[in-house]
């Protein structure tokens, strides 16, 4: 007897699965470039995700181990939302994001819009060039120049108010002060760089925009108004969209570098709170309860701004 011939459904069939294994072969090597990133995630920062979570809900001994540890519950939740600290961890927090929003979020997209004017190019790349510095400055040094120009004895800000006929003032050891000079510190870190992302996005704004503008009579702050503004609008967007996701991050780095107990009452964050119970106090539960904290209302944050955005504009993270 004569085999039956194949049908042209299952020639098919194997053709379809014959061309899946050979795509699959040709696109192993960009699975193996992602192994890599994929690996470092899931160990660097979904593992400790899940282990802060356990160590938040029990009262973990580092001697011994999360397995014979004693179980807590929430009990370390009510012990943060009690303290005579929680409201002002979060009044501190907050006040220092919504003047780094107030201030330092707009600086770089108004420093690039000038900078955009100059026609220049020496000039224009010399202070780009000089504005990026301070983002590569250790933040160790950045505290160092901040402790010698706020000196009371020869720092320049005291010298200068004694030549306008002004006392001397301790800055660093007034708590009226703090909020203000950290906001200078990082305006002053973060500009340049910060900056970076709009000079991106202003170089692929269309130029014949510009060229039709100045047809119709449009002056330059109209061309700014109309064409500029609106090109770089997604990526102000996105890019606040995030700075409200982090209204509960500082970077305490600096802070820690120049808090001292007598201007904890504007200068302690959340940040610094958790580093002084969790590292300096060794209650590795307890901070991480406030870093979960933390977090969670950030998650929160940013998804109703995500919304809001996507509600009243086209551009949203997701």
């Amino acid at each position: 007897m004569l085999a039956a011939e194949p049908s042209p459904a299952a020639g098919a069939g194997v053709r379809k699965s014959a061309g899946r294994r050979y795509a699959f072969r040709k696109a192993l090597p960009y699975y193996a470039m992602f192994l890599a990133p994929l690996l470092y995630y899931l160990i660097f920062r979904y593992v400790p995700i899940i282990m802060a979570v356990i160590i938040s809900l029990m009262d973990y001994n580092i001697y011994k181990g999360i397995l014979a540890s004693e179980w807590a519950g929430l009990k370390h939740f009510i012990d943060f939302f009690n303290s005579v600290y929680f409201g002002r961890l979060l009044r501190n927090t907050l006040m220092i994001n919504l003047l780094n929003l107030i201030f330092v979020f707009p600086a770089p997209i108004v420093f690039a819009l000038l900078l955009n004017e100059v026609r220049n190019s020496i000039i224009k790349r010399t202070v780009q060039t000089i504005s990026y510095l301070p983002h590569f400055v250790s933040t160790v040094i950045v505290a160092s120049m901040a402790v010698t120009f706020l000196s009371p004895s020869v720092g320049l800000i005291n010298n200068i108010a004694v030549k306008l006929g002004m006392e001397r003032t301790n800055f660093l050891l007034d708590p009226n002060y703090f909020w203000g000079i950290y906001t200078a510190l990082d305006l002053w870190k973060t500009i340049g760089w910060s900056a970076i992302l709009y000079f991106a996005t202003l170089t692929g704004i269309n130029t014949e925009l510009y060229e039709a503008a100045r047809v119709d009579g449009a002056n330059r702050w109209k061309q700014t108004w109309h064409i500029t503004l609106p090109g770089i609008a997604p990526t102000i967007i996105i890019l606040l969209l995030l700075k409200i996701g982090d209204m509960l991050e500082v970077g305490y780095e600096l802070i820690v570098l120049l808090y001292n107990p007598n201007t904890y009452l504007t200068a302690d964050v959340i940040g610094t709170y958790v580093y002084r119970r969790g590292i300096l106090d060794a209650n590795y539960s307890f901070a991480s309860a406030v870093g979960l904290f933390q977090s969670v209302m950030g998650l929160v944050l940013i998804m109703v701004a995500n919304k809001l955005a996507r509600k009243y504009s086209e551009t949203s993270l997701w």
